[in-house]
């Protein structure tokens, strides 16, 4: 008779409960390692915590407490133990001594749902560097966890290499990947460049993972992202065009979600993905509002975005998930917010709206005064697709048109000339 095969690694989830921390932020935390858990495909069969003071230097927790989950484990035969922090080297190490299953933080178990989930070349890139980095301080000691490599969690991508022997290799390695990716961000820095000298108004779809944002620009717009029900389910981001209801057009770009204590070599491979979000002249911050934490999501990304600089950039609060929200559900206030289900027709042409008004607001307003000759010029406002009016003057055989046009734009050059008023004297109604 065969023996049983395990189809799923199972695990037990540890975590330090803080004295001096927002008890509602800790719970939080530790049910997003219990859904991290699960996106990689691991069962959980144990969830054990401590409430201390401060983190234990050498053990993280207290020894006690960490001789107390080693029996568990052996108990219930579990193939991993995911710890809730970022272990120090020698955290790392003295707790190799007392288990023998894998000894996994919460930065490896992202770091391999990112090397998982990453698709385009740079996100593999952005992955790799990571994991890099975060490897090679801890090179020491990391013998016996290299010797049960099987596969699994915590083991993806460059496990295979020896590192506890080949720093050089490692360095070199991570100087090759920095400047595979420097290219790649040149290359984007000169796509985001071309948008900007074209004028093309650009949206960043931003927000706490799992918020609906693939699903938001699924529906809108003719892009086909992964939509899946797990923490980080688009990981590239994506960019298409979107067409408003006047039939203008401007690109909406997605990004990866955030999440509370995001990796620090996660963020900082990220950054020029990121980045991407201060070129943006509107933000839409994507809220799962049928979600208990919003608020503590919402402060999480406009954290973020006070990182990035793109704090000033004018942000439109979309609260999705409409249709899960129960009746008297507390939403936080927010200067522009709209309430929506990303999958109600009705719902979407209302955002479609909100959005339009808001590129339409970021356009200036000027009267033009054009001879009868220069019927080049109305043509080409007809051709760019400028919103205007126009009056023929019989008198002085000219056309006065009120245009709305972004003075980035580079058909402001050509209009220039038929001003009728300066910029700051121009008629402000219409």
């Amino acid at each position: 008779m065969s023996e049983m095969i395990k189809t799923q690694e199972t695990a037990i989830l540890v975590g330090c409960l803080l004295d001096n921390r927002d008890v509602e932020r800790m719970r939080l935390s530790m049910e997003e390692l219990h859904e991290l858990a699960d996106t990689a495909g691991v069962e959980v069969l144990d969830v054990i915590t401590q409430n201390r003071d401060r983190v234990d230097s050498a053990w993280y927790l207290g020894s006690g407490k960490i001789e107390e989950i080693a029996h568990r484990a052996q108990e219930l035969d579990v193939d991993v133990i995911i710890f809730n922090d970022e272990l120090s080297p020698s955290q790392t190490r003295n707790l190799d001594r007392v288990f023998d299953c894998k000894v996994i933080d919460r930065t490896q178990l992202i770091l391999d749902i990112f090397a998982g989930r990453a698709q385009s070349r740079e996100g593999k890139i952005q992955v790799e560097l990571a994991q890099y980095n975060y490897l090679l301080p801890r090179l020491a000691g990391q013998g016996k966890q290299l010797s049960r490599l099987g596969g699994g969690i915590g083991t993806r991508g460059p496990g295979e290499t020896k590192l506890e022997s080949d720093r050089r290799h490692i360095r070199k390695r991570i100087s090759e990947l920095k400047q595979q990716l420097s290219d790649t961000v040149r290359t984007r820095q000169l796509h985001r460049e071309r948008r900007k000298k074209n004028s093309v108004f650009q949206i960043a779809l931003v927000g706490y993972t799992n918020a609906g944002k693939s699903t938001l620009l699924n529906q809108l717009t003719t892009a086909e992202t992964l939509q899946e029900d797990k923490l980080f389910a688009t990981l590239d981001p994506t960019t298409r065009q979107l067409q408003l209801p006047n039939g203008m057009e401007v690109l909406l770009t997605d990004t990866v979600g955030f999440i509370q204590d995001l990796p620090t070599t996660l963020v900082a491979a990220f950054r020029s993905t990121l980045e991407g979000v201060k070129e943006a002249d509107l933000i839409l911050h994507v809220v799962d509002s049928s979600h208990p934490d919003l608020e503590i999501h919402m402060e999480v990304v406009n954290r973020i975005l006070k990182e990035l600089k793109a704090e000033q950039i004018p942000e439109l609060v979309v609260f999705n998930k409409a249709d899960l929200v129960r009746e008297g559900t507390y939403l936080p206030p927010a200067e522009e917010s709209i309430l929506v289900s990303a999958l109600s027709k009705e719902d979407q042409r209302r955002l479609l709206e909100r959005i339009e008004s808001f590129v339409m607001a970021s356009f200036d307003q000027f009267t033009l005064k054009i001879p009868v000759e220069r019927g080049d010029i109305l043509s080409l406002l007809h051709r760019e697709g400028v919103e205007m009016e126009q009056q023929y003057e019989e008198e002085e055989e000219s056309y006065r048109v009120k245009v709305r046009v972004n003075r980035d734009h580079p058909i402001y050059g050509r209009i220039a000339p038929f001003l009728l008023d300066p910029p700051e004297t121009v008629e402000e109604s219409w």
